[in-house]
């Protein structure tokens, strides 16, 4: 038989019970609803890390391969810490890169994170990010031209949130290139829906049986997802980990027209193709390495 008492205290934890899921509920429609933090594809940089001695010729390889043109190049600190490093951002038709050639040892975190995004209200982003399961590894901090954090997503993945003083103004991309991930299939599920939360992203595809002869493993399949977001592109390849040199290694993949034409480009601006053209159902991919070590993947549709 139950006792008042009893009764009484289960009541109790079931409304308590109750409220929490109906305020969780509540919660998720709210960050759901509520607007992007995404400025646009083209603030979306990828990080790259150089030597000070191979700034230029890199630069100018991956200018050479792309088009466009890098800004001044300045010496700042942009980190929490004292350091010191030349930088510059580099903007060309088919995606932004932030450089960086340190002059002091690089501290931990930093040059583990592989992406920037800009976003229109920094402590909006952490709050959103933490209550979508990022962790915030750097905490927010100011560095000459704004504030800045680094979060990490389930699966490791990290990438460095920003935003500035003065709102920069850069133009349309020709095409959005692809934030590249690998994951494994033990966490995949838990960062696609966690990331998709924050950037109010959708999967534009799933597909389980996927050609692995893109990720160098012809005649085998994996699985890859392709999410558009305000931020941009991203394309997650799930994998056990087994992946022949240099796959993984890659940060972005960028589209281009005509990929012979884009790789011979590349290839006589210093760079060396470190997997040839690889074709698959519905584009054809190389990996190449530019001077200074940065590894990308570049790709062209098939026509339909």
């Amino acid at each position: 038989m139950h006792t008042p008492s009893r009764i009484l205290t289960f009541n109790t934890w079931l409304a308590a019970s109750l409220l929490a899921f109906f305020a969780s509920v509540a919660d998720a429609k709210q960050t759901n609803s509520a607007p992007s933090l995404a400025v646009g594809a083209q603030y979306d940089t990828t990080h790259v890390y150089v030597a000070p001695g191979d700034f230029d010729t890199f630069v100018n390889s991956f200018t050479a391969t792309f088009g466009g043109k890098p800004s001044k190049r300045g010496t700042f600190n942009v980190l929490p810490v004292p350091s010191s490093t030349e930088g510059q951002y580099v903007w060309t038709p088919v995606g932004t890169l932030s450089t960086f050639a340190f002059l002091t040892p690089i501290p931990y975190p930093f040059g583990l994170e592989r992406t920037g995004y800009l976003v229109t209200d920094m402590d909006q982003a952490i709050k959103e990010a933490r209550a979508a399961g990022a962790e915030v590894i750097v905490d927010k901090f100011k560095d000459p031209i704004g504030l800045d954090a680094v979060i990490q997503w389930p699966g490791g993945v990290k990438m460095q949130l920003y935003w500035h003083f003065t709102a920069p103004q850069y133009g349309q991309l020709e095409t959005v290139p692809d934030n590249r991930i690998y994951v494994s299939a033990d966490t995949v599920d838990t960062f696609v829906h966690d990331f998709l939360r924050f950037s109010h992203g959708k999967v534009v595809s799933d597909d389980r049986q996927a050609d692995a002869g893109e990720i160098g493993k012809p005649g085998q399949t994996y699985r890859r997802i392709r999410i558009e977001s305000g931020f941009g592109k991203m394309q997650v390849n799930v994998t056990d980990g087994h992946l022949p040199y240099p796959f993984g290694h890659e940060l972005t993949g960028y589209e281009v027209k005509d990929l012979d034409a884009t790789l011979a480009k590349a290839a006589a601006a210093g760079a060396k193709v470190l997997s040839p053209r690889y074709d698959s159902s519905d584009r054809s991919s190389a990996i190449v390495q530019f001077p200074g070590g940065y590894i990308a993947e570049i790709h062209a549709p098939k026509a339909h």
